[in-house]
Formats: C-alpha cells, structure tokens, sequence
C-alpha cells in the first residue's frame, strides 16, 4: 500500500461512525479551517528557523489537514482525495504552458503576469463577471496578505506611487491623522478606521522595499520575544518583573539589547 493509501485509510478509520475518534467525528470544514492555517503558519515557522527536521513533521500535519477536508467532502458526496490531486495536476499544467506546452516566458516577473491573465480566463470561464483588477483576492487569507495583493493587483494596472519618497509622506499622514484622533478622543470605530489606513500604508512600504512582511514581523515577533525572556532572566528572583517600575524595566531592555548587539 503506497503511503498517501495508508493516509487515507487512516484518516478513514478515525471518521468512522463505527469505532471513530469522538473529536475526529464531531468535526466539520469550519471547524477544522482555525487548523488548517495554524498548521500552514507553523510550517512557515520551520523555514524560518531553517529546521528541516520540524519542517518534515509539519507538512505532514499539514498534508492531514488536507486529507480531513477531502474524507468530509468525500463523505457528503462532494469529491474525494483523488479530485483534489487531479485538479491540482490539471491546473498546474494549464497554468506552466511554457514548461507543459509550446508558449515561452521571459523571467519570473513574466511568468507572474501570465499566471494572474490564465487565472482571469479561468474565472471567465467559470461565468464569473467581476472584471475588475482586484477580481478573486480571496477574503479568507489574513489581512496584511490580502492588503498586499490588492496593492500589487492596483500596480499591475499602473495605480502605485513612482517610487518610495511618496510612501513615507503617507506613512507620516497617516500617523498624523491617527495622534489627532486620539488627541480628540476619537471612538474606537474612528481610531481603528484611522490605524487601519496606518496598517495598510506599511505593508505598502514594505512591498516597495521588497520585504516580505510576514517575515518581517515574525523576526519583530521573536526579537521581542527573545529579549523580554532575557528582561526575565535579569530581573530580581524576588517578585521578577512584576516588582520592577517601568524605568527599571526598561533598563533590562536596553541591557538585553545591548548584549544581543555584543553577540
């Protein structure tokens, strides 16, 4: 029995009403998406700390989490495993005619270009009549992914600032704008419409200087974390960091820091 085979009985069994896993059997596709992505996430965390030995162990969890999704669609009659797998060959190869087929591509970027014009045609081809640039960003992706392809999506059609001197102008107007909201006592309906435009100006800096910003806050993410767990270790054994003021703690930082820079 191939591995995949073994998977998919396994996977099986545990929805089995007959003999099941209780938590398995309880689920459904809403239930199990929060996993989906937790999973995906904690693939991208073993990249990003170059383990290959957890990135191993995560795409498996991951790849679980696919099989779940296809034995409930399979159960209520809607595909099975074996669609999801030729939909996926079907549409790889429909979407690489420069590697299956007789087209050509200069470069990535041209190959990027073509890929959003075939999966144009396919949602024409769907009868989907929404023909505007910002047509299929899915909304189930998180917001500062989906802020970021509708940016690209507006720059494919020429609506993006020349270069990143504009960018920091917004940046500063925005922030301007968020400080008078709070000088004012602006509700918390204004103040999020005013960091929410904050929010989508930085991930428009960071796309003009090619950072990726998942990345770039999962390195803020594991700074911070990092040097406040060595706050911890500094602190006085007797109440920790709970007895120190915010002057006290804030000097652990700068020394943490300031190891870190020695390092």
């Amino acid at each position: 029995m191939a591995r995949i085979d073994e998977l998919l009985a396994i996977m099986a069994a545990l929805r089995n009403p007959q003999g099941g896993c209780p938590w398995d059997l309880q689920q459904d596709f809403a239930s199990i998406a929060p996993y989906t992505i937790e999973e995906s996430y904690e693939v991208a965390d073993a990249i990003d700390r170059n383990d290959m030995g957890a990135l191993c162990d995560e795409l498996g969890d991951l790849l679980f989490q696919v099989v779940f999704h296809a034995q409930m669609a399979t159960e209520a009659g809607h595909f099975g495993f074996d669609d999801v797998v030729a939909a996926i060959c079907a549409k790889m190869r429909r979407r690489h005619p420069h590697v299956f087929g007789d087209s050509s591509v200069a470069d990535a970027q041209a190959q990027t270009q073509a890929w959003e014009e075939h999966k144009r045609a396919e949602r024409s081809a769907r009868g989907e009549d929404d023909r505007s640039a910002l047509a299929g960003i899915s909304r189930g992706m998180p917001e500062w992914q989906r802020a970021l392809k509708l940016q690209k999506r507006a720059a494919s059609v020429g609506f993006d600032w020349p270069d990143v001197a504009p960018v920091f102008d917004k940046l500063h107007e925005e922030i301007d704008e968020v400080r008078a909201e709070f000088d004012t006592g602006g509700s918390a309906e204004r103040l999020g419409d005013e960091i929410g435009d904050l929010l989508f100006v930085c991930v428009n800096l960071a796309r003009h200087a090619r950072v990726d910003v998942s990345a770039a806050l999962r390195q803020a993410n594991a700074k911070f974390e990092r040097r406040f767990r060595r706050m911890e270790q500094l602190a006085p054994a007797e109440g920790g960091m709970a007895a120190l003021d915010l002057a006290a703690q804030d000097a652990l930082w700068n020394q943490a820091k300031a190891e870190e820079r020695q390092k």
